[in-house]
């Protein structure tokens, strides 16, 4: 079943007067489950497409449909809606919020819209989240109180608060060392295979090119066949 379909997607910007195409027609197709990798040298249009696919961004032409929905006559409101219940997302800089402790990061994405989950529930699920990433002894902890690894631990965590069917991560190791990198690939492997969630890597690095499912191989903003 298809999580995510592109339909000659296109994204083009300004610079001044100057149109700079980032991403040149792409058709795609993922499904519920995949484990795969963007991948192609800087400027190629990873962190575009995955924007794209992620709503943060809108195409200047084609259609993202998510779901079966497609994308791009639902309101500002709507999208946000369909991030916050289909979608998590994993940042290279991490982007925790560092007036907030390690617990309060992970339980941030879940107090900015309807929780399905109770008081008692959604503690237990952050809770259980916390522990699944290593970091049971670390959640009272703020973010300059953790190490590079770490946090992109609870970055994990945060994403997979809301239960989301759609993981997409840019550049997720960038920031580790090799060892930590080998341990989140895992995890993310683990969860991928345990709840059926579907991740989307834009990487260069070679450890996630090596285990993911399939990649997508981009050039210039255009797909390589």
């Amino acid at each position: 079943m298809s999580m995510v379909e592109l339909k000659g997607v296109k994204k083009t910007y300004m610079l001044g007067n100057v149109e700079v195409p980032a991403v040149k027609g792409i058709d795609l197709t993922i499904n519920r489950g995949d484990f795969i990798s963007i991948a192609g040298p800087s400027g190629s249009g990873k962190t575009t497409l995955l924007n794209l696919i992620g709503c943060i961004d809108t195409p200047t032409d084609g259609e993202v449909i998510i779901n079966n929905m497609p994308t791009s006559n639902l309101k500002d409101r709507e999208i946000t809606k369909l991030r916050h219940k289909t979608i998590g997302f994993i940042f290279q800089s991490f982007n925790l919020i560092p007036v907030l402790d390690l617990y309060e990061n992970v339980e941030f994405p879940l107090l900015l819209g309807p929780c399905s989950m109770n008081k008692k529930e959604k503690q237990e699920w952050i809770n259980y989240l916390i522990e699944e990433v290593g970091l049971g002894d670390r959640k009272n902890h703020r973010p300059n109180e953790l190490s590079g690894g770490q946090r992109q631990r609870v970055a994990i965590a945060r994403a997979l608060a809301g239960k989301p069917e759609i993981i997409l991560a840019d550049e997720p190791t960038a920031n580790l060392d090799s060892e930590t990198s080998i341990k989140i690939i895992e995890l993310m492997e683990k969860i991928n295979k345990n709840d059926n969630t579907t991740f989307i890597f834009s990487t260069h690095d070679t450890k996630i090119v090596d285990i993911v499912d399939n990649v997508i191989h981009l050039l210039d903003g255009k797909i390589l066949k």
